[in-house]
């Protein structure tokens, strides 16, 4: 592979290895264990394995191989680890990282299993977590201290959208020596330049914009060798957490077309939320790539002036207009994945984040009127005709 492809070239050719049958379309290996040809070979390789050595699918497998050089080509990473899903993914970029006794400070505004992992998983076991705003980089300022092992983000919030800036904690965080662990599944690797920003650990659920077409469930870690072989892996690839060869290779077929995709989704997102805002039904329309957005100077600077595939709208008639308008969609499904090919609607508050307590979800703004939104591929125009009924039909 070049080192000079542009984006699209490497989404279509990274990572690929081929077998002695040439084929076009990448093969998949669908085998759990591999033959050795003999005692020897097979002690030697549990010692050191070389690039075309594997021993077991939890460990390694040629068809994950290509996904994970694939992805840290895009991502600008030295390698990555796939994962079985992408809570599998946060897991295991923030279990194998900390320790009893270590302290991390994470942003506030979580989807609901990551705030599950930091605030009852490693507390459980000693970890230290401070939860903060952040979108302040004065609170982490305060929160971050001297012993501070990892931070951790979403770089776009779920549901609220709210954007963290990367550089700016990246900054903080590594004054103290701190790991910055940056989940970017809304911003997108194609929008999202992270690593180059600061991050030293990317996350994302390959579910999302990767597949793209809600086929299969992934998740992907990348970040330097040394973090992905030398404390990821161990980690993974004894609890279990690692891709199967199957769903590495939907997700290869869905990063051949990720770029089309969501650079789609994002412009018709911007339509969509340029078209409802105002509507009398709604409180809130949420969309980084308004000009009202809070964040959307850094979104200029940070993901290139794309606001995402995903717009949040919060209707003043609370749970029961939300529910009115969601039943009301004829086009998008309701459902609880985003990045799809079809435009899916959420109702967070009962569902993705029902976990949350209220006091935290009026904290993070997740009201029982807020609808999220996953713009598919569909015909805008028909999009937009179709929530302006449903926004009519709550209003009733």
């Amino acid at each position: 592979m070049s080192e000079t492809w542009n984006q699209r070239t490497k989404l279509v050719h990274g990572g690929t290895r081929r077998s002695q049958y040439n084929e076009v379309s990448e093969a998949i290996f669908l085998t759990q264990g591999f033959v050795y040809d003999s005692a020897e070979q097979a002690e030697a390789r549990f010692i050191e394995t070389g690039p075309d050595e594997f021993i077991y699918a939890r460990y390694g497998n040629p068809t994950v191989d290509m996904f994970e050089k694939r992805m840290a080509a895009l991502e600008g990473a030295e390698d990555a680890f796939a994962a079985a899903s992408g809570m599998a993914a946060v897991n295991g970029a923030l279990t194998s990282l900390v320790k009893a006794g270590d302290h991390v400070v994470s942003a506030k505004a979580l989807f609901g299993s990551c705030n599950y992992i930091l605030a009852d998983v490693l507390g459980r076991f000693g970890v230290e977590v401070t939860f903060i705003d952040g979108t302040d980089l004065e609170a982490w300022r305060a929160a971050v201290r001297p012993d501070t092992k990892a931070v951790f983000f979403e770089s776009m919030s779920n549901p609220t959208l709210e954007v963290i800036d990367i550089a700016g904690v990246a900054e903080i965080a590594r004054a103290a020596g701190a790991t910055v662990v940056v989940d970017n599944v809304f911003s997108t690797p194609v929008f999202s330049r992270a690593i180059e920003q600061g991050a030293d650990v990317v996350i994302y659920s390959a579910t999302k914009h990767i597949d793209g077409q809600g086929r299969a469930l992934g998740g992907v870690v990348l970040g330097t060798k040394e973090y992905i072989r030398g404390t990821l892996e161990p980690y993974m690839k004894h609890t279990g957490g690692s891709l199967s060869p199957f769903n590495a290779w939907v997700m290869l077929k869905g990063l051949e077309t990720i770029s089309l995709r969501v650079n789609a989704q994002a412009e018709s997102a911007l339509q969509i939320a340029g078209a409802l805002d105002g509507h009398p039904a709604l409180a809130r329309m949420i969309y980084p790539g308004l000009p009202g957005h809070a964040q959307n100077a850094l979104v200029q600077t940070q993901l290139g002036g794309k606001g995402g595939t995903v717009l949040s709208l919060d209707l003043k008639g609370g749970k029961a207009a939300a529910f009115k308008f969601l039943n009301a969609l004829t086009i998008p499904v309701i459902s609880n994945n985003l990045g799809d090919a079809k435009s899916i609607a959420t109702h967070p508050a009962t569902t993705t984040h029902q976990r949350l307590s209220d006091a935290l979800k009026v904290e993070l703004g997740i009201t029982p009127g807020l609808v999220r939104f996953s713009v598919g591929l569909e015909d805008t125009d028909d999009l937009i005709a179709d929530l302006t009924a449903a926004l009519e039909a709550a209003s009733v």
